[in-house]
């Protein structure tokens, strides 16, 4: 992973002369100040694990060689991906990296690494694929040291099931090798949210990912049947059958926690047999709402595709669709763009095709023939390689999603889609707001907005601004805070304010017994308890 970016160093992009041309033009962007520092100029503080702490943590990991304090790979462990992330990494900012990263290689080396930290009082911080976008990844409140706890070495299938279609995945596993190792099997997850190529099993269950063949497969927690989780405390191994009526099902608990009640070790997952062929496809609707109440139909009535999604008329314009055309739509009047895929066998795509397109026909979809759900295909993971060239010629891009029931969703989309407007426009950075449904039910769906403009005096403290008026917006208008990126830090106060006190209360009811010293993740998820909390 690029240490101040995303991916693959060898596919960052530039873009091209127009596009930054009409950055210029019509949001005022500027050059950045300066490139970026060199990894190696990028100053780190000491570590402040002493001789005894780093010798109990390499025993608890079976080595020396599993426990690095070297200023680069701590580096490379320094909060996740958002763009205030970056911003911050790439103006060499690293006062937050963690004390040390420790590489465990089993469940048990896990726990013996929560017992060291919790009689030390170090922080532990889980430790995946490093995507977090929600600040879920850099601890919170008093600690007298943090390390990061990377589960790369934990990266196995374990086992698989032909019989139930279940798999046993270790939560290191990457995405793209997980998924390899199934098809070697003739099977597929069927996950493939935009940071696939990077994330990991574990993250994908830590933060209740969304992939985007939902409508299809289903939400990553809807896939897991068991999981095992080590903490300070001891182990938690839930799941008996896929379904049960033994009380609380504390596998939800346990999803979604992000570190904050334990390391989460393995994961049990539904698993379907791989597709034989895929096919995508465009259609155009006339506006936002008509292609909304489109959507809903299949999403109600069916018949469903395994991918759909439909993006606004401003993210149609600019053409976010298909990150190889950025603004090649400009000035046109282009309506609304829906991207439309089925997997499966031949003849079952051909049926859900024909039925989904007479749907999509009735509600005033306009067909557009296979290129722009070929080029969405071919671009689906590229958008964050494209906020990368962004931030290098002075823009601003960043992006929020919520959720929420069908008949709040115009409400929903106008409040957030103003907020963010206003605040920016009032900070002298006017932006151009973007919007897609990303994800359907039957009751609602998801709503995922792009924000660009440019940098300005201070983006940092600008996109704060905005990003609380966006959060104030959402609970407002009976938005949930995120639907797919997590808590983390950035949405923990509005976390708190959509569950209310009492939820709040059982929560740290849950971390006083399962993390009774607060070393897991703090400040992530979870506000501070009322006795600590700044007066």
């Amino acid at each position: 992973m690029r240490w101040s970016g995303w991916g693959d160093p060898a596919r960052a992009t530039r873009l091209p002369e127009g596009a930054v041309r009409l950055l210029r033009d019509l949001l005022g962007v500027r050059p950045a100040d300066g490139a970026p520092p060199r990894l190696e100029d990028v100053a780190v503080p000491a570590s402040r694990l002493d001789g005894d702490a780093l010798g109990a943590l390499a025993e608890a990991v079976g080595g020396e060689a599993h426990v690095r304090t070297d200023p680069e790979t701590r580096i490379r462990h320094t909060r996740g991906k958002s763009t205030p992330d970056l911003l911050r990494i790439r103006a060499g900012e690293a006062s937050d990296a963690p004390d040390a990263v420790v590489f465990p290689g089993s469940h048990e080396d896990v726990l013996a690494v929560l017992r060291a930290c919790a009689r030390r009082r170090v922080a532990v911080v889980p430790f995946g694929g490093g995507t977090s976008v929600v600040g879920g990844l850099a601890p919170r409140g008093a600690f007298d040291a943090f390390v990061a706890l990377d589960l790369r070495r934990m990266n196995a299938l374990v086992d698989l099931d032909p019989v139930s279609r279940t798999a046993v995945l270790q939560p290191g596993l990457r995405a793209p090798r997980a998924e390899a190792l199934l098809r070697e099997r003739g099977f597929t997850l069927g996950h493939f949210p935009q940071s696939f190529e990077w994330a990991s099993i574990g993250g994908f269950a830590a933060a209740r990912s969304s992939g985007q063949a939902s409508a299809g497969y289903g939400r990553f927690d809807e896939m897991v049947v068991a999981l095992t989780a080590a903490t300070p405390e001891g182990t938690l191994s839930l799941g008996r059958a896929p379904r049960s009526a033994a009380g609380p099902d504390l596998r939800q608990l346990v999803l979604g926690s992000e570190g904050a009640f334990g390391v989460i070790t393995s994961v049990t997952v539904r698993i379907r047999p791989a597709p034989e062929t895929s096919a995508y496809e465009g259609w155009r609707f006339p506006s936002f709402s008509q292609g909304g109440a489109a959507l809903r139909r299949l999403a109600q009535d069916g018949p469903l595709p395994t991918v759909l999604r439909l993006s606004d008329e401003a993210e149609t314009m600019v053409g976010l669709a298909d990150p190889d055309a950025i603004g090649a739509g400009l000035g046109e009047a282009s309506g609304c763009l829906a991207v439309v895929g089925f997997e499966g066998a031949p003849q079952e795509i051909a049926d859900r095709r024909d039925r989904v397109r007479a749907v999509l026909e009735d509600e005033g979809g306009e067909p557009l023939g296979p290129e722009p759900g070929q080029a969405w295909e071919h671009g689906r993971y590229t958008a964050p390689y494209l906020r990368d060239a962004l931030l290098d010629v002075g823009a601003f891009a960043e992006t929020l999603e919520t959720a929420t029931f069908w008949s709040g969703l115009p409400d929903l989309y106008a409040a957030v889609k103003d907020a963010l407007t206003s605040t920016l426009t009032a900070q002298g950075t006017p932006p151009l707001v973007m919007c897609h449904i990303s994800h359907v039910y039957p009751a609602g769906a998801s709503l995922y907005f792009t924000v660009v403009c440019a940098q300005g005096s201070d983006a940092v403290r600008h996109w704060e601004k905005a990003k609380h008026a966006a959060n104030d917006a959402i609970l407002d208008a009976g938005g949930t805070i995120t639907h797919h990126h997590g808590v983390g830090a950035d949405h923990r106060d509005w976390y708190a304010r959509e569950i209310g006190p009492l939820g709040v209360d059982v929560l740290h009811a849950v971390k006083r017994r399962l993390d009774p010293a607060g070393i897991l993740n703090p400040g992530v998820l979870l506000p501070p308890v009322p006795e600590e909390r700044p007066r």
